[in-house]
């Protein structure tokens, strides 16, 4: 078989052959490899496609055991009380943007198990008649901002003209909870898996802005820890960014933010039900954020049993960490891959509906609390 080589790259052949003590008939050879690859470039200008040494887009290209130690040792030091739950997810983004994940494909199970897990822990360090008070507070603002930001991202998606099912997502994942009303709206909905990612990646970079914006908000405004705990129920995506930014602000802005956010993320049940009828689509199954069920018994148990108020401190302790810890994977798992899928118009609907929803509740606080 006869190879047309370029001219301007016989030089680098010639080069590689003196280099070369492998004989071309191994199959497996550079030698063969290089030829085959440069009679591919033979009707293209090299100068203009130059090669990627690092295609995976990371600044630091390290073996997979280097990787696996740096992110073990950084994971471990998200768990200790040094990190803050902002910082935990720097560092985390930093990961992602450096080293990459080396456990990628299990990250999404893993920030959903852990997330559900800390979320329970936290209701042992909580009241249930303070409980019930945040919820009720809190359950007009829920109604209002959950419709209003449907009806106003159906709208805006028809006006960018972007994909329905996608759309749909942002504007769910926008008004309930986030990732988690994402994961269980997509099924209901037969959503494409790139689809599900761009919704998910839009509220991801959000909830990552939120952890660090809000609790500077909240301060500069002077807003009280009540105010301050709807806000971030209201307004923030996912509920580990809003504990992680009302756990920053206090310890009843936390109490009132898990409480209002976990009776929030109960509406994915009827927007679900809701979603069946809007993409005619009645065969699948609804999940049903059983979590919180045991969230509850935990705020009971904490309140009316006196032996769980003696380990609850401990429990808190290891739910703190655990959140740090799954803010820290959530860091890690948004990739330059994941920032760049989300495109210009999704991301520009999520905004816009982060920037109303905030302001619009943040307005509503402020003068009607």
């Amino acid at each position: 078989m006869v190879y047309f080589i370029p001219c301007c790259e016989k030089f680098k052949l010639f080069y590689y052959l003196r280099l070369s003590t492998i004989r071309y008939n191994d199959e497996n050879s550079p030698l063969r490899r290089c030829i085959f690859a440069l009679s591919k470039t033979s009707d293209m200008n090299i100068n203009k496609h130059p090669v990627s040494h690092n295609p995976s887009g990371k600044l630091l290209n390290i073996n997979g055991t280097g990787r696996k130690i740096i992110f073990a040792v950084i994971a471990t030091l998200c768990i200790t009380p040094f990190v803050s739950a902002a910082a935990a997810l720097f560092l985390g983004l930093a990961i992602a943007q450096t080293i990459g994940h080396p456990y990628l494909h299990l990250n999404q199970k893993a920030t959903h198990l852990l997330l559900q897990v800390s979320v329970v822990g936290l209701g042992f360090g909580m009241n249930v008649h303070s409980a019930l008070q945040a919820g009720r507070e809190g359950i007009l603002f829920t109604v209002a901002s959950i419709s209003s930001t449907l009806i106003f991202g159906y709208l805006m998606g028809r006006w960018l003209k972007l994909e329905k099912k996608t759309s749909y997502l942002i504007s769910a994942g926008t008004a309930i909870c986030g990732g988690s009303a994402i994961a269980a709206i997509s099924p209901v909905i037969n959503a494409e898996e790139k689809q599900i990612s761009v919704a998910l990646g839009c509220v991801f970079i959000l909830n990552s802005v939120a952890l660090f914006v809000f609790p500077l908000v909240g301060h500069y405004l002077n807003l009280s820890q009540t105010q301050f705990g709807l806000w971030c129920a209201i307004a923030i995506h996912d509920t580990s960014s809003v504990v992680g930014a009302a756990s920053k602000y206090g310890a009843h802005a936390l109490e009132v933010a898990t409480t209002v956010k976990l009776a929030r993320a109960l509406w994915i049940i009827p927007v679900a039900f809701l979603s069946t009828f809007i993409f005619k689509n009645k065969s699948k199954k609804i999940s049903i954020p059983y979590f919180i069920a045991l969230f509850i018994l935990a705020m009971v148990a904490n309140t009316y049993v006196p032996v769980v108020k003696v380990i609850s401190p401990v429990l808190i302790s290891l739910a703190k960490a655990g959140l740090n810890l799954t803010l820290f994977l959530i860091g890690a798992g948004l990739s330059r891959q994941v920032l760049s899928s989300v495109g210009l118009k999704p991301f520009f609907q999520g905004i816009v509906l982060w920037v109303l929803i905030s302001t619009g509740a943040l307005y509503a606080i402020l003068h009607l609390t």
